[in-house]
C-alpha cells in the first residue's frame, strides 16, 4: 500500500512551486507547461501567443533597405534589462557595448499615469475622517493589482535613451564578431552563458537573453564558412534547449546563399521577417487605410511549437509597423482601405478597386 501511494503521488503537480513562480516578473506561464518571456512589444506578444517561449530559438531577417530589425531587437534587449535579466549581446561591431546606449527607455503605463495623478490630486483634498480609513485599505491592493500588469511586458519610448544604471549591470555581456574567425569560442562563450539559467525540476527561477545581431554580416571572419555558420546555429539550439533561456538572431538573407537562407529558416522555432515599404509604391495607399502612418512590415512565417503537435493558426500574418505619436511602436493587421480609396465612409459605384475609371493592375 506504501508504494502504491509513493507511485500515485509522484504523478501530482506541485502548486505550491507554481504559485511561486508566477510571481517572478517578466515571465508568463502558457498552455503545456510553456513558459514566455515577453518581446518588449506587447502587440507581438499577442500575436504569437504569449511571447517567445523559454528554449526557443528566434531568427528575424533582415531588410537591406531599412534597419527596421534594430527596433525588434532593442525592444527585446531593453525588456530583459528592465526586469534584471541576464543578457548577452553580440555583434559585428569594435565596441558592442556602445550600442546599449541605444536601447529604449520604458516609459508609465496608463494605470500608472492614472495613480499618479490620482496620488496627485488627493494631496490638494480634503476627506472627511470617517472615509480616510476605508480608502487607506483599497489604495494599496489597487496599487498591487497595478503592479503585476506591468510586470510582463513594457512599452518603450523610442525616442528617449535608457538610463545607464540599467544597462551597466554586472549581469550583462557583450562579445564582438568583428574579424572573428573562431566560432568555438563564440559558442564556448554562449555556453558559458547559458550555464547560468540551466533548466531544473524545481521551475523557473531566472531566465536569460541572447541577442545576436547582423550573425553573417561580412565584416565577421566567419563570413564564407557557410557549413560553420550552420553547425553553430545547430549547436546554439540545442544549448538553449536545455536551458531557460531565448536566443534572438538576426541576419540578412540578400548577403548569403539561398539555400543557407532556407537552412536558417528551417532551423529557427520563431521566424519573422521585416521588410521597409518603397517609396515607389504609391497605390498601397488606395488599398489600405492608414497607409500613411506605415513605415515598414513585419512579416511572421513560423510560431514556435513547444510542447505540443498542434500547429499555431494565426489570423494573419503581415503587419503594418507603426509609430504612434511618433515614439511607441505598434504592430496592426493590414485593413482594406473603401472603394473609392479614401479613408472616409463614402463609396464609388465603380468595380475599380483603385476607384476611378481607367484600368489599373489593381482591378477587380
Amino acid at each position: 500500500m506504501a508504494t502504491a501511494k509513493s507511485r500515485a503521488s509522484s504523478f501530482s503537480r506541485n502548486l505550491t512551486s507554481t504559485g511561486a513562480v508566477s510571481y517572478i516578473p517578466g515571465i508568463k506561464h502558457g498552455p503545456n507547461g510553456t513558459t514566455f518571456l515577453s518581446s518588449g512589444i506587447p502587440d507581438l506578444d499577442k500575436i504569437l501567443g504569449g511571447g517567445f517561449p523559454l528554449g526557443s530559438l528566434v531568427m528575424i531577417m533582415e531588410d537591406a533597405e531599412a534597419p527596421h530589425h534594430l527596433l525588434l531587437l532593442r525592444t527585446f534587449m531593453s525588456q530583459g534589462l528592465v526586469h534584471e535579466q541576464p543578457l548577452l549581446y553580440a555583434s559585428p561591431s569594435r565596441d558592442p557595448r556602445t550600442f546599449l546606449g541605444t536601447l529604449p527607455s520604458p516609459l508609465l503605463s496608463k494605470e500608472e499615469k492614472t495613480l499618479k495623478n490620482e496620488q496627485e490630486q488627493e494631496k490638494g483634498l480634503r476627506i472627511a475622517w470617517q472615509y480616510k480609513k476605508y480608502f487607506g485599505e483599497n489604495q494599496p491592493n489597487l496599487e498591487n493589482s497595478r503592479d503585476t500588469r506591468r510586470e510582463y511586458c513594457s512599452e518603450f519610448d523610442l525616442r528617449k535613451p535608457m538610463e545607464r544604471h540599467l544597462f551597466s549591470a554586472k549581469f550583462v555581456e557583450c562579445f564582438s564578431t568583428l574579424d572573428s574567425s573562431n566560432l568555438p569560442a563564440f559558442r564556448d562563450s554562449c555556453s558559458r552563458f547559458l550555464e547560468k539559467v540551466p533548466r531544473t525540476d524545481g521551475g523557473v527561477r531566472c531566465a536569460g537573453r541572447i541577442a545576436i545581431h547582423s550573425f553573417c554580416a561580412p565584416q565577421c571572419g566567419y563570413f564564407n564558412n557557410e557549413w560553420d555558420m550552420v553547425s553553430f546555429i545547430g549547436s546554439l539550439k540545442n544549448m538553449v534547449r536545455s536551458s531557460n533561456a531565448v536566443v534572438v538572431v538576426t541576419f540578412p538573407p540578400s548577403l548569403i546563399s539561398p539555400s543557407l537562407s532556407k537552412r536558417w529558416q528551417h532551423m529557427a522555432d520563431t521566424l519573422l521577417s521585416v521588410r521597409a515599404i518603397p517609396d515607389e509604391a504609391k497605390e498601397m495607399s488606395k488599398l489600405l487605410t492608414g497607409y500613411q502612418d506605415m513605415f515598414g512590415l513585419l512579416h511572421v512565417h513560423k510560431v514556435a511549437q513547444i510542447n505540443t503537435q498542434v500547429p499555431v493558426i494565426l489570423e494573419a500574418s503581415t503587419f503594418s509597423l507603426k509609430l504612434q505619436r511618433r515614439r511607441y511602436l505598434v504592430l496592426e493587421r493590414l485593413h482594406q482601405a473603401p472603394v473609392d480609396g479614401s479613408s472616409g465612409t463614402s463609396y464609388n459605384t465603380s468595380t475599380s478597386c483603385s476607384g476611378s475609371s481607367k484600368a489599373s493592375p489593381f482591378d477587380f
